[in-house]
């Protein structure tokens, strides 16, 4: 947290977004598990303000929804026509009384890339510099398009901010450019506001005119550059989506690796800006984590899986599999081609195997589940096996229903449970069972329709056939064709 307490952060999302070409607001598309305004929003509550205000504008019933879901904290000011950044900061203050006594920031709603620590770096450079406004600059490879910072050479303040299409060309070589981030005396913006002219190309009023307006007073101005200046970057359309997207997952890769945690191919590898690691965890090649996602010390997830809200125990091994909202035990395996979905519980050492679902399924500890099985609304003991192809019958059309499996039973292969069931602890069921009534603990049960073989069958339906031929030489003495 900044040691510079800013007296308020003001958000500029009013904008419709068009180059996205989206039924979505601009500000609301997501990267790494949070909008792009939830991103800035996260930076800007590092630094602790004492008021934060996001001003809105198209789309903002839907924008304000968001907020409030996100930030219920949050302080949100309309403009209702979008008539250039220095409106939409007026608009901003007028939320807060019209004017404030300290530190403003000023942040744009679509840089997610934007940390925290970089606008702590702006506020005390602000602070410590006595600036009216400062500027947050960056220096970039290639300048082209930006707006350049042109600074006095004995000084260092920030003289003017220079459009590339005015620039001369000794301005065009410079590196240094403006983000539309700026830290200003609360009182001398909204003064120098009320000043802003709408006589430009777009009839707007511009923020940056307020850099001219206090230095033509005789006040300072100047910059603090950022670290990074990737961080600056504004999404504008579905391409730079996409970069931002891959600069923050590498971002939060190299902090899981540098914290003790094995990516294999980090090129394959996404993480939510919210997913946690413990110590020693392998993530392996095509995996996707999102949400509250915690993968457990020692754990290994991969390859090829997808977690969402999903806990995973320590030493657990999750392989090609899909999960959401579930919790995975300590030494548990998952998989190949295992479905997890909400309410699922697999206990410590238990197994889901390959090509397994389960739903709101508490499965005990040691309990197997290794093949071919839909396991849902239901409750397993512990060290209990369920037989291959097993389904828990749990819906009648109508409502869904829980089948109880005790402790240390064994369960046919073929078996259907159907709900409301239970079958005690250490019971038995056979191959080929449909359990529709309580299996007392201790029991073999068997719901089965006895065998009946028809001999001549074949010969007699389909004579002729390859089968009849064959059923005919086995037949034989020797049981072989000629």
């Amino acid at each position: 947290m900044s040691a510079i307490r800013p007296a308020a952060v003001v958000v500029l999302a009013a904008g419709e977004g068009t180059r996205m070409k989206s039924a979505t607001p601009k500000v609301l598309h997501e990267i790494c598990g949070r909008s792009l305004v939830g991103h800035v929003l996260a930076s800007a509550r590092e630094l602790n303000p004492e008021n934060l205000v996001v001003v809105v504008g198209h789309a903002r019933e839907k924008v304000t929804a968001h907020l409030t879901e996100i930030d219920p904290d949050v302080r949100t000011a309309v403009q209702a026509e979008q008539n250039g950044t220095g409106h939409a900061v007026r608009m901003g203050l007028e939320e807060l009384g019209g004017s404030v006594d300290g530190t403003v920031v000023v942040v744009c709603g679509d840089t997610p890339l934007l940390t925290g620590a970089t606008l702590a770096q702006l506020a005390a450079t602000h602070h410590s510099d006595g600036n009216a406004v400062t500027v947050l600059t960056a220096e970039v490879p290639d300048a082209t398009g930006y707006g350049r910072i042109v600074r006095d050479p004995a000084s260092g303040a920030v003289t003017a901010i220079v459009e590339h299409k005015d620039a001369t060309e000794a301005q065009r070589a410079i590196r240094e450019i403006n983000s539309g981030v700026f830290a200003f005396d609360g009182q001398l913006l909204a003064d120098a506001l009320k000043q802003v002219r709408t006589d430009n190309s777009q009839g707007e009023e511009y923020l940056t005119d307020v850099l001219g307006i206090l230095r033509e007073a005789g006040h300072r101005v100047g910059a603090s550059v950022a670290v990074d200046h990737r961080e600056i970057a504004g999404i504008n359309n579905r391409v730079q989506l996409a970069e931002a997207r891959r600069t923050l997952n590498d971002r939060l890769l190299t902090a899981a690796m540098l914290a003790g945690v094995t990516v294999v191919d980090p090129a394959s590898t996404w993480v939510d800006v919210t997913v946690t690691f413990g110590q020693d965890a392998v993530i392996h090649p095509g995996t996707q984590l999102h949400g509250s996602t915690h993968v457990g010390e020692r754990a290994e997830v991969g390859p090829n899986s997808r977690l969402k809200n999903t806990s995973v125990g320590a030493g657990a091994r999750v392989d090609n599999t899909v999960s959401e909202s579930a919790q995975i035990g300590p030494d548990a395996t998952v998989g190949p081609f295992a479905y997890l979905r909400p309410g699922t519980r697999l206990g410590a050492k238990g197994k889901i195997g390959t090509y397994v679902e389960t739903k709101n399924a508490s499965i005990g500890e040691g309990t197997k589940v290794p093949h071919l099985s839909y396991v849902g609304d239901a409750t397993i003991g512990e060290y209990t096996n369920i037989g291959a192809a097993s389904v828990f019958v749990n819906y009648d059309g109508q409502d869904k229903h829980h089948t109880t499996v005790g402790s240390h039973c064994r369960t046919g292969s073929d078996n259907m449970f159907v709900a409301p069931v239970t079958v005690g602890d250490g019971a038995y069921t056979a191959a080929g069972s449909v359990i529709t009534k309580d299996v007392p603990p201790g029991s073999l049960a068997v719901a089965r329709g006895q065998q009946r073989n028809i001999e001549g069958w074949v010969a007699r339906k389909r004579p002729g056939s390859a089968a009849a031929k064959a059923a005919e030489a086995a037949s034989r003495p020797g049981g072989s064709e000629d």
